[in-house]
């Protein structure tokens, strides 16, 4: 199946064919995954096209680049208007949006701040990550042999390129034993995150999560996930969670822009409660998706509707056709 391209992408401050978007071969970023990137949805809605979170995921994407010590090369709202403007000269209804900054050719050394720093975003159309029947049946995961990285190795709360081999060695794993997904374990032996989710735990109508402590990354989703649950008046609890409690909880689910809110229905093959959406699970999702279909009332102001953004101008590469 061929990846869904769209027709352009911004590339440090011009809109550029897809095909044309490409970088040189020494590009720091990729030898040394010297890069901090984001994922964002864009949901379909009654008024057009709405980025889910658009100004969390910015400032973290920001926040990132600050701990990676990259100072970025264009200020914050520039980057924010070019997101919208990616998915507005598009077409795109729905799409998934990466904004990625990196390190570019200048030079090999590990310290990488005489290369120059490049951002591009692009968008595509794309659907649910682990399938949309996972969002009903739930998905089989299993516990990776691969550990989340120990306090002081990585910066854990930033979205670097380079840790994300740490994520590409658990999903290979789960892949080969024939799981959808892996968690992986802290340093301490405590439940951390999946290969790019965050997890939850239920317990006799409890909701549990790990702490940033776990070596997590602060999920955007994770953070609706918590305000629906707290509007909806469940106990939630951020701590360490034992191995063990995975297999004796009532229900599991994983948050992500690319996972959303998906259900577990096993764990090292132990079935979790029913063996599929458990309700608490499904009341999250329902007033989720809810939202960002814009069914619900966005009382949150997590919705940035991209046809009531004022068209940002945005100079197109010479061998573009002008608008």
């Amino acid at each position: 199946m061929a990846f869904p391209k769209s027709e352009f992408i911004w590339m440090n401050g011009k809109l550029v064919p897809w095909d044309e978007a490409t970088v040189h071969v020494g590009t720091h970023a990729l030898h040394y995954g010297s890069s901090v990137f984001e994922g964002i949805r864009a949901y379909g809605t009654p008024r057009g096209p709405a980025l889910f979170c658009l100004d969390p995921h910015v400032d973290r994407l920001m926040s990132s680049a600050k701990m990676y010590k990259m100072p970025l090369p264009f200020p914050r709202e520039e980057i924010r208007a070019a997101i919208v403007q990616v998915v507005r000269i598009n077409g795109l209804a729905s799409c998934y949006v990466r904004p990625i900054a990196f390190r570019g050719f200048g030079g090999f050394s590990l310290d990488p701040r005489k290369c120059p720093v490049e951002v591009a975003i692009f968008a595509f159309e794309w659907g649910k990550y682990l399938g949309p029947e996972a969002l009903e049946q739930g998905v089989d995961v299993g516990v990776s042999s691969w550990r989340r990285m120990a306090p002081d190795t990585f910066p854990a709360m930033a979205k670097v390129g380079g840790q994300y081999v740490n994520s590409q060695f658990v999903a290979m794993e789960a892949n080969d034993h024939g799981y959808n997904e892996g968690i992986a374990l802290d340093i301490n032996g405590y439940v951390s995150e999946g290969s790019g989710e965050n997890i939850f735990v239920i317990v006799d109508g409890t909701i549990y999560t790990p702490p940033v402590g776990s070596s997590i990354l602060r999920g955007v989703t994770r953070m609706a996930a918590l305000t629906l649950a707290g509007e909806m008046g469940y106990p939630i609890i951020q701590q360490n969670i034992p191995r063990e409690m995975l297999y004796a909880a009532d229900e599991i689910f994983f948050t992500g822009t690319a996972a959303e809110i998906t259900p577990i229905r096993s764990v090292d093959r132990v079935q979790i409660g029913s063996g599929k959406r458990g309700p608490i699970t499904k009341k999250l999702q329902g007033e989720f998706f809810a939202i960002v279909e814009g069914r619900a009332t966005d009382r949150y102001g997590w919705l940035t509707y991209v046809n009531d953004v004022p068209a940002q101008k945005i100079a197109l590469r010479a061998a573009v056709p002008a608008e």
